[in-house]
C-alpha cells in the first residue's frame, strides 16, 4: 500500500512535467503575442511580457493585403467544412463497399487503394497541377475541395476495419426486413461507425485547416486565402516582418482547433461495440 501511495504522486509529477515541457512552445507563443513586436526576440528568454500590449491582436485582426483576418478565417472554414464533408462521407461509402459488398477484384482494388496510401504526396503534385490547370480550376478552391469527394485512403482503411467488426447478422436481419444496400448503409452502418467518422472528421479538419501547400499552389488572390496564407503574409523578406501580429493571429487560429478537439474527443475512445449497444 505504501508503494502504491508513493507511486501515484511520482507518476503525476513526471507526466505533468512532460506535459508542461510539450506545452511550453505554445505558452511562449501566447505570451509573445502580448509583447511589443520589435522586442519579441530580444526578450525571448523572458516568458512574461513587459509591458503587456493588445496592439498585436488589433493590428493582426485588421489583416493585410486588403483583407481582414476574419476574411481569412471564413475562407478556411469554407474549405474545411466542404472538404471534411466530402472526405468523410465518400470514404465511408467506399469503405462500406470494400467491407460488405462482394465484387470481382475486391482484394486487388483494396490493395491498389493501400498502395496509394503509401505513395508520397509530392509525387502527384505536378500531374495534379497540370490536370487542374487544363480544367481551368486554378485560383479557386476547387483543386483543394473536389478531390476530397473521391475518398481519402487513410480514412477508407480506418473505416473498413471498423465496419468489419460489425456482425454481419445485422446486415442479414436488415435485408430480411426489406433494407436495400443504400438503406443498410445509411440506417445501420453509419450510426455504428460514428466513432470512426468523428475521428476521420477531426483529422480532416486539422489537415485542411493547417494546409499551406495547396493554397500556395492553387490560390493567387488574397481574397481567397485561408488562415495559413494569411499568417504567411505577415512575414515579408523585403521589409520588417510583423511577428507580433502573426503570433497573435496564430493564437486566434488555434481556438477552432481546440474547440473541435474538445467537442469530439469522446468519440475517439468510444468503441464500436459500445456504440452498437447504444
Amino acid at each position: 500500500m505504501k508503494g502504491k501511495s508513493l507511486k501515484w504522486p511520482v507518476y503525476h509529477l513526471v507526466v505533468g512535467g512532460l506535459a508542461l515541457l510539450l506545452l511550453y512552445p505554445v505558452i511562449w507563443l501566447l505570451m509573445s503575442s502580448f509583447k511589443v513586436s520589435n522586442t519579441i526576440f530580444t526578450t525571448a528568454h523572458r516568458l512574461l511580457p513587459n509591458p503587456w500590449t493588445w496592439e498585436n491582436y488589433k493590428i493582426g485582426w485588421q489583416g493585410i493585403g486588403g483583407q481582414t483576418f476574419a476574411d481569412f478565417m471564413m475562407n478556411s472554414l469554407e474549405i474545411v467544412v466542404l472538404s471534411t464533408i466530402g472526405a468523410v462521407f465518400s470514404s465511408a461509402f467506399i469503405a462500406f463497399g470494400f467491407a460488405r459488398l462482394k465484387f470481382a477484384g475486391r482484394s486487388f482494388w483494396f490493395g491498389v487503394m493501400l498502395v496509394t496510401l503509401m505513395l508520397p504526396h509530392d509525387v502527384v503534385l505536378v500531374p495534379q497541377y497540370v490536370i487542374f490547370s487544363k480544367l481551368d480550376w486554378l485560383n479557386s478552391i476547387k483543386p483543394i475541395v473536389v478531390p476530397q469527394y473521391f475518398g481519402i485512403p487513410f480514412f477508407i482503411f480506418l473505416l473498413v476495419q471498423f465496419i468489419r467488426t460489425i456482425p454481419s447478422e445485422l446486415d442479414e436481419a436488415a435485408t430480411i426486413d426489406g433494407c436495400g444496400k443504400f438503406r443498410l448503409f445509411f440506417r445501420i452502418i453509419l450510426p455504428l461507425v460514428a466513432p470512426a467518422l468523428a475521428t476521420a472528421s477531426i483529422f480532416s479538419f486539422y489537415w485542411r485547416w493547417e494546409d499551406l501547400l495547396g493554397p500556395v499552389l492553387y490560390l493567387n488572390s488574397p481574397s481567397l486565402y485561408p488562415v495559413s496564407m494569411g499568417l504567411k503574409m505577415f512575414l515579408d523578406s523585403e521589409t520588417i516582418s510583423n511577428w507580433g501580429a502573426m503570433f497573435a493571429m496564430s493564437i486566434v487560429t488555434l481556438l477552432p482547433v481546440l474547440a473541435v478537439f474538445f467537442m469530439f474527443q469522446k468519440y475517439i475512445v468510444e468503441g464500436i461495440s459500445t456504440s452498437g449497444l447504444k
